[in-house]
């Protein structure tokens, strides 16, 4: 048994700690902010085990003009952040081309396949089980010419093991018929489901995790330094030693990896999400509607809205044209909805190939890196605890472990 740190409590550090308690340790908990306060308080809620087809993909080069410059694109960038973003999408560009592309959505895809077992030991609680609503996840394209567009992606998610069915117009109404009659294909991923309350289910996780022993501290991490029997880490200036320290701590985890030496292209992709309070009852199961890039989830407050990437840094600025656009849009989908009464802004972790950090640092084998999971956090939460438990317990790992290595951006 050993005492053992982990840098954030999120999705991944959450389910890290659940993963290494099981194994007999104690764990402590480092985040200023408590329990599910980051990423993993304003996502859209939805296990997404199909989305194996990363943000760098060759439709990049045919859409960019798209992003750049419609009114109704889901990407902004913050042009004064570009100086900094340069090298990351210079690196996120050459990910996009069709061969790195394919390797990133099969390393997703092996990832993907450990998702549900990977949370079958957490939802095995019915405390914890509560908060999942078993509804299939319908992905929406309201033309034809998108529909299209988006066939080589999914024929790649087909030959990776996802199975979907195709709908048609008529289809779509009669499984959410308050949707607006403008959809013309629909992707209806099997055996998905979603949470009704992400942030819930993480409090309520930590709260039979403490029970057993597990401390949270609300300090903020300077440092973490490894050594050749453990690694220490400096919060609020008090240092104190450990026998493993585990990164997780999403999109700010970088600074942790060079001080353990590695340097990892890590960025933050700006996600914004608004809420429709009491309105749960207009859909039965999340609607991502894909020329738009965001997700409508009924959770126990009403409809979360949430999506869209924005390249811009730390930033807490909102920008109030993807706030719009989130509204505009989900109303133009779903005309019961009347007026949002809340935003968000959140910080994702993005790396130029869509594929998460889980691997020993190159300094010592005593610090272990989750970070990276973009959009998949909590998705991947189960295995990545389950990985986690495995480099520290010296035990195989579920999948070859070499596509998600801190090493292979050469840096």
């Amino acid at each position: 048994m050993s005492e053992i740190a982990i840098v954030g409590a999120g999705f991944i550090g959450l389910a890290s700690a659940a993963s290494l308690m099981r194994d007999g340790h104690r764990v402590t908990l480092f985040d200023p902010s408590g329990v599910g306060q980051g990423a993993s308080f304003g996502n859209a809620g939805t296990f997404a085990h199909y989305a194996c087809i990363p943000v760098n993909n060759p439709s990049v080069f045919r859409d960019l003009p798209r992003y750049l410059f419609s009114g109704d694109s889901p990407f902004r960038l913050r042009y004064q952040y570009l100086p900094h973003l340069v090298p990351w999408l210079a690196r996120f560009m050459m990910s996009s081309l069709p061969r790195r592309y394919e390797a990133s959505a099969a390393a997703l895809a092996a990832l993907l396949a450990q998702a549900q077992e990977g949370y079958a030991p957490l939802l095995a609680n019915a405390e914890l089980a509560r908060f999942v609503r078993s509804r299939e996840c319908l992905y929406l394209y309201s033309n034809a010419a998108s529909f299209d567009a988006a066939r080589p992606a999914l024929d790649l998610r087909k030959k990776l093991g996802v199975i979907f069915d195709v709908l048609g117009r008529n289809e779509i109404r009669a499984l959410e018929p308050s949707l607006a009659p403008i959809f013309e294909r629909g992707v209806l991923f099997s055996d998905s489901w979603h949470f009704s309350d992400p942030q819930g289910f993480l409090q309520a996780l930590f709260e039979q995790l403490a029970v057993q022993g597990l401390t949270l501290e609300r300090s903020t991490v300077s440092a973490v330094e490894p050594s050749g029997d453990g690694a220490s880490v400096t919060a609020d200036g008090v240092t104190r030693r450990f026998g493993h320290v585990v990164i997780a701590t999403g999109a700010r985890s970088a600074k942790f990896a060079r001080q353990c030496g590695d340097v990892v292209p890590l960025d933050t992709e700006r996600g914004y999400h608004v809420r429709y309070p009491g309105a749960q009852q207009l859909i039965s199961r999340p609607v991502g509607w894909a020329e738009r890039g965001f997700y409508m989830t009924p959770m126990s407050d009403g409809i979360r809205v949430a999506g869209t990437v924005e390249l811009g840094g730390f930033s807490d600025t909102r920008n109030r044209s993807l706030l719009d656009l989130l509204t505009f849009s989900s109303r133009r989908a779903l005309p019961g909805l009347e007026t949002p009464d809340n935003s968000w802004l959140g910080f994702r972790p993005t790396l130029p190939d869509g594929v998460p950090v889980l691997a020993r640092s190159r300094a010592s084998e005593r610090v272990i890196y989750a970070f990276g999971h973009q959009h998949l956090g909590l998705t991947l939460a189960g295995v990545s605890g389950r990985i986690v438990a495995d480099l520290v317990a010296r035990r195989a790992p579920p999948l070859d472990l070499a596509p998600y290595a801190a090493t292979r951006f050469g840096v």
